[in-house]
């Protein structure tokens, strides 16, 4: 049965000249939404019936008008079907050839701070999201609480506690676009000085002191950070206990003891908390200090950044103004993503997930690991029992971050030089992140960094030499 155009709603703005007779107004003001790009090539039009109604006209004036300018190659029209703006012709050509990475992307992309995006789960995302439109209350789609759908506060309660050993309310848990977003809304909260860790994410320390707040370095060792070094006067600090970024050592338990002793607030962002390889995983700090400890997660490394979906779980003290906070940030996360995430959680598609991933990821380590201590003897590669991302720390004699970053660039490699991530200069080095590309391109992009730092090595060498 043919389709009743009329009812499609196709909406369409035309001004019509007063001068000359109505039809050649209307065949005009076509003519030029068309040559201006108003109406592009393959747009559909109005029926006739509904735009006589909508520029009062005849009928029989806008077919005679769409008639001519189908005559004249502008329109196209079939029976049963909606007058189209025609395509322009065009004469076959050999589509020119690009060269890999030319349109701005890396040939090979090893930067850290995502996972594989392309074995996100999306048959179990697209069964939760049916199943969320088909039973959820149409109120889900009003105004939500700050803090987050009650839905999605209570899975992440269980499953934080299933998982990592958080001891959260549902009621203590803020849900957040991202960890930058519940960084930046402690710093406005809590003020003052905060203490974070050197090495560290250098844009973070940049929230946090956009957010108006002094930051003090606190050094991390083979023991992780140097927790014994905070002061009453700081206000908080801000650390990665379990898998510190970037040297990967957990947080020694007498420095955790230490970190509890102190009376500051401490907010624990757990970054890559689901991947662990080869020991035990290392609980939440948030469990032992709940009432001074903000756990912070997310999903952007274990699905994908574009979800921004994070949480944090904040002491009760808190959770008045951090609540208050959000709400003038921006009132309150999406919803139906949220809704979507708590159903993963409840019928474990999402540990089923993580479980897949860790596999994959382990085994890119692996490989990672064996490349490079091939390609760059003397280089050391500390912290890699868990995370999405290694750090390389180049060997004394060569070749240097700006040598290798060069090389990388000229192959088209696209990693992090890690020298921003300590609060000053002098220390070289590489953050590879072997979670990105896709499983067919990893083994790829592994082959080409590792020749270019073998490249790069022997060039040093030479020089040197």
């Amino acid at each position: 049965m043919p389709e009743d155009w009329a009812s499609s709603g196709v909406d369409l703005h035309l001004e019509l000249s007063s001068q000359g007779g109505r039809r050649r107004a209307l065949e005009d003001a076509l003519r030029r939404a068309i040559r201006d790009g108003r109406l592009l090539p393959g747009a559909r039009l109005p029926s006739t019936r509904s735009l006589a109604a909508e520029l009062r006209l005849s009928r029989g004036t806008v077919t005679a008008a769409y008639d001519q300018l189908v005559a004249e190659g502008y329109l196209t029209s079939r029976p049963g079907a909606a007058t189209e703006v025609a395509l322009p012709a065009t004469t076959p050509v050999e589509p020119a050839r690009i060269p890999p990475g030319a349109d701005g992307e890396p040939v090979h992309d090893l930067r850290p701070g995502q996972p594989d995006v392309s074995a996100f789960p999306a048959r179990a995302w697209l069964r939760a999201t049916r199943h969320v439109l088909a039973t959820a209350p149409a109120g889900v789609l009003g105004p939500c609480d700050p803090r987050g759908r009650i839905e999605l506060r209570a899975a992440l309660a269980g499953y934080l506690a299933r998982t990592r050993g958080v001891l959260a309310d549902p009621e203590l848990i803020v849900v957040t676009t991202g960890f930058v977003q519940a960084l930046n809304l402690l710093a406005r909260v809590v003020g003052g000085t905060v203490a974070m860790e050197d090495p560290g994410h250098d844009f973070y320390r940049e929230v946090v002191s956009r957010a108006g707040c002094e930051i003090v370095p606190l050094p991390v060792d083979e023991l992780g950070a140097r927790t014994d070094l905070l002061t009453p006067e700081i206000a908080a600090a801000v650390v990665t206990p379990a898998h510190q970024y970037p040297m990967g050592v957990p947080l020694h338990p007498r420095r955790r003891r230490a970190l509890r002793a102190w009376g500051g607030l401490v907010v624990e962002d757990d970054y890559d908390g689901e991947f662990r390889y080869d020991r035990q995983p290392v609980g939440a700090l948030q469990a032992t200090a709940p009432d001074r400890v903000v756990y912070c997660g997310t999903t952007s490394e274990s699905l994908a950044p574009a979800l921004r979906l994070a949480w944090m779980a904040v002491p009760p003290a808190l959770i008045g103004q951090v609540t208050e906070a959000k709400l003038y940030a921006d009132a309150h996360t999406e919803v139906l993503g949220q809704l979507v995430l708590a159903r993963l959680i409840e019928t474990h598609d999402y540990d089923r997930h993580i479980r897949a991933a860790r596999l994959r990821y382990r085994r890119r380590r692996d490989l990672l690991r064996a490349r490079l201590r091939d390609a760059l003897p003397g280089a050391r590669l500390p912290g890699v029992a868990a995370g999405l991302r290694a750090l390389l720390l180049l060997p004394e004699g060569g070749p240097s971050e700006a040598e290798v970053l060069a090389a990388c660039e000229h192959r088209g490699i696209a990693l992090r030089p890690a020298s921003p991530l300590w609060h000053d200069a002098g220390h070289d080095g590489l953050l590879i992140g072997y979670a990105a590309p896709s499983e067919r391109a990893y083994p790829h992009a592994l082959a080409a960094l590792a020749e270019t730092l073998a490249g790069t090595r022997r060039a040093a060498r030479s020089l040197s030499g």
